[in-house]
């Protein structure tokens, strides 16, 4: 049923494109799921090119013969579409990085005129970090120093394992501290993140999601920042 309404958001935001599009192509389930719709127009006609934001997503896009490039060619993306672990009811600020993508995930969105995400009524929360951790990807490199600094900030870190039992690696060749915060205010905490050396980036997404589609079971609803839904 959860995968009904994921894909329920995913073809609804699929939608969206036009023809000519420069599109930012997420990574993680959820992601997948409009990517797959999003080929299933590219079959159909549609003419856009994609930007993928993991090694996971740039292999399907392929497999679905969606013409991709980068950032580098295009530095501007029209729409990008996503998932996320939490939204934010009313900011839509967001918890990104369950799949170990964040880092590339907010290059593209930050390169979007749109930054759409598409999710089940299951990650809406009144107040973010609910849930999810805050994955903070960190260089290899001192990873312990970095982690005590983010102790510091009473994140309670811990070292995200690949199912070996090895540490997770990003496709940016990083690892991630899953963090864990007490109560939180995101922008705050997002400026103590931004200043921790050996972060290289984490999943807190403050203002910038402009839309967000949930897949719910009385249908697809729109929540927009101003906090309007349909």
């Amino acid at each position: 049923m959860v995968d009904e309404l994921k894909q329920a958001a995913a073809r609804a935001a699929a939608l969206l494109l036009q023809d000519g599009m420069i599109v930012g192509l997420g990574s993680g389930s959820t992601a997948r799921m409009a990517v797959a719709a999003i080929g299933e127009r590219v079959q159909a006609g549609l003419k856009i090119v994609g930007i993928p934001t993991s090694e996971l997503t740039a292999n399907q896009a392929k497999d679905l013969r969606i013409p991709l490039s980068t950032l580098g060619e295009y530095p501007q993306a029209d729409i990008t579409i996503d998932g996320a672990d939490e939204v934010e009811l009313g900011t839509l600020n967001l918890i990104k990085g369950g799949g170990g993508n964040q880092l590339r995930e907010k290059i593209v969105a930050v390169a979007s005129s749109r930054l759409v995400i598409i999710v089940d009524e299951r990650k809406l929360v009144n107040r973010l970090g609910s849930r999810a951790k805050v994955p903070v990807e960190v260089a290899q490199f001192g990873w312990q120093a970095t982690s005590r600094h983010l102790e510091k900030l009473k994140a309670h870190p811990g070292l995200r394992l690949s199912p070996d039992g090895s540490p997770f690696v990003t496709d940016g060749g990083n690892y991630i501290l899953d963090c864990a915060f007490e109560p939180f205010d995101p922008a705050a905490l997002q400026r103590d993140l931004d200043s921790v050396v050996g972060v290289v980036e984490h999943g807190l997404f403050i203002e910038m999601a402009s839309l967000v589609l949930v897949g719910a079971s009385g249908g697809v609803r729109w929540l927009e920042r101003s906090g309007k839904t349909a």
